[in-house]
């Protein structure tokens, strides 16, 4: 089959590695699992917008791609009650709802409408089914990973790829990614759309592509049984240009500096007048440091599409906000 097919039965289907299991925490570490650091960052996003809409009530938040509905369930924890009172929290995934997931956060498998406020997907579209091609041919594969040419490729995916991947070889056909996208921003009614994901631009796509699969915490190659993680990198250009204008595109290292989030040590004379703060400033440093680490998870892109908004008082200076 096709590596489309092979990655929606793989990953979503009766026994697929995100509708079964432990889920994903148990295989691969997210920014939202790396440290309370970006839920209170996301938090400060969040306060931010509610100010934008003028206090809406209720205010949306959407976790597309929620995995077990770790970040809601932290926002709802750290919320001061003032704003927590008026959250509503909606988890968008296809897994069953996990038993002890507090009673205010809402599951649902498909995408609301009317959102007012904040959609977030922190690594959703990686997961996205797609196809793989080789020249004018795609991939096709079978369940233990051996792969043999197929069909042609069609117009549609033939159009995208000289848009957006061009060259020949090797790629990964992100038109589902760009669909899955548009669809997501459409659900904002007034507020912020959110993608957090790794990815590349078309100046620099990478040769051979990026499919590749994530079991327990090791890279292992992208067998499509339901074992493992089946993962591609985001042309995210391409997606940033599906989802609509405005919108910017920056490092989440940028993203999350605008937000608060440094790096940077703190002084050592706080060891002498303040050994355990100096301990504890060490720690957020330590996990700071984790998030904006321009070879890891600082690298990842932030995608924001504004939604019945001018600005974003917050993030005036970050990236540029493109509008044509």
């Amino acid at each position: 089959m096709n590596w489309q097919d092979a990655m929606e039965n793989a990953l979503y289907g009766p026994r697929g590695f995100f509708t079964t299991g432990a889920g994903p925490a148990a295989h691969f570490r997210t920014s939202v699992h790396a440290s309370p650091l970006f839920v209170s960052a996301v938090l400060r996003l969040i306060t931010h917008l509610d100010e934008a809409l003028d206090h809406p009530h209720p205010l949306d938040v959407v976790d597309v791609g929620a995995g077990r509905g770790e970040l809601l369930t932290a926002l709802a924890s750290a919320a001061p009650a003032a704003l927590g009172d008026r959250l509503r929290l909606t988890a968008v995934e296809r897994a069953a709802r996990p038993p002890r997931l507090p009673d205010t956060i809402r599951w649902r498998p498909e995408l609301p409408t009317g959102v007012t406020g904040l959609l977030i997907a922190t690594e959703w579209l990686d997961n996205i089914p797609l196809d793989v091609v080789d020249g004018d041919r795609y991939v096709t594969v079978d369940p233990a990973g051996i792969e043999e040419p197929g069909a042609p490729v069609t117009p549609d995916d033939a159009a995208w790829l000289a848009r957006w991947w061009p060259g020949g070889g090797r790629a990964e056909v992100g038109l589902p990614r760009d669909r899955a996208w548009a669809r997501a921003v459409r659900a904002v009614s007034r507020g912020l759309a959110l993608a957090v994901d790794y990815g590349h631009l078309r100046d620099a796509r990478p040769f051979g592509g990026t499919l590749t699969g994530y079991r327990a915490g090791r890279q292992v190659p992208p067998v499509p049984d339901g074992s493992c993680d089946i993962t591609a990198h985001v042309a995210i250009d391409a997606v940033a240009e599906a989802g609509g204008w405005p919108y910017t595109l920056v490092s989440q290292r940028e993203a999350l500096r605008a937000l608060g989030v440094s790096g940077a040590r703190p002084p050592i004379t706080l060891a002498s007048t303040d050994p355990a703060g100096y301990v504890r400033a060490l720690a957020a440093a330590s996990a700071a440091a984790e998030l904006t680490e321009p070879a890891g998870l600082g690298a990842h892109w932030w995608l924001l599409h504004l939604i019945g908004l001018d600005s974003l008082p917050l993030l005036p200076n970050v990236g540029r906000w493109r509008d044509d």
